[in-house]
């Protein structure tokens, strides 16, 4: 029997808890709720966790550094839900590493939909892809193990990524000297069209960019072509 994806709800509000977990559960989803981070951080460590549903509004550490923190050691998948919806409040919570976001007031379906198409992302390569393709991709002093989905530096100090940053490293690597605007990266790396003031591929080369330790001000792995989009400026060595 397959087993059900197991989602982990981090909201102070009881009752959102209770009725997002209850409409989850009852399609075809295993939850589990929880209030705070340092409940959140006990159900991580006891159970295996497939997408974190995170909060920006917490008591004690917020949504944003509990999703800081996640990332610097999991790749787990996260929505962020933002109560007014801002665009910094959403701009911030990429940088910290979600995966997605949504806006208070919404509705369970819809964040049903968010999940799956989440875990759905996380779990494939766009279809111009062949992850069998390349066990390491060598550039500019780093490694990306595409069996663990990590960096490696120079020295090797290994650097885990989320979803999202490694999607849009593969695209880059798949795609070294060639400039891919912003309408192509969001197809690739999410599956959708690119809204007109969609800033998530922005913001995820800048994550990228600091992940890569390549300077924002004057980068010389992915570089900014004014007008048409990124590049990855270096050459790329695929190892079998």
């Amino acid at each position: 029997m397959e087993e059900l994806d197991h989602i982990l709800i981090v909201d102070d509000d009881a009752e959102i808890r209770k009725l997002l977990a209850e409409y989850l559960v009852r399609n075809g989803l295993r939850v589990t709720a929880v209030g705070d981070g340092r409940a959140m951080a006990q159900a991580l460590a006891g159970a295996r966790i497939d997408l974190i549903v995170l909060d920006l509004m917490l008591p004690g550490d917020d949504g944003l550094t509990l999703c800081r923190n996640l990332r610097a050691k999991s790749e787990i998948p996260v929505i962020m839900l933002t109560a007014r919806g801002e665009e910094t409040d959403r701009i911030v919570g990429l940088e910290m590493g979600a995966d997605d976001y949504l806006a208070k007031p919404f509705s369970a379906r819809e964040l049903l939909a968010r999940i799956k198409g989440v875990l759905r992302r996380a779990r494939s390569l766009p279809g111009n892809l062949q992850p069998d393709a390349a066990r390491q991709f060598r550039f500019a002093g780093w490694v990306l193990d595409t069996e663990h989905r990590h960096l490696v530096s120079a020295d090797g100090v290994i650097i885990p990524l989320g979803g999202a940053e490694y999607r849009l490293l593969r695209i880059f690597l798949d795609h070294p000297n060639r400039v891919l605007n912003r309408d192509q990266l969001v197809d690739l790396t999410q599956g959708r069209e690119a809204d007109a003031l969609d800033r998530s591929i922005d913001v995820q080369v800048s994550r990228l960019r600091h992940r890569l330790e390549d300077d924002s001000r004057e980068p010389r792995i992915i570089k900014t072509v004014r007008g048409e989009g990124y590049v990855l400026a270096m050459p790329v060595e695929q190892v079998p």
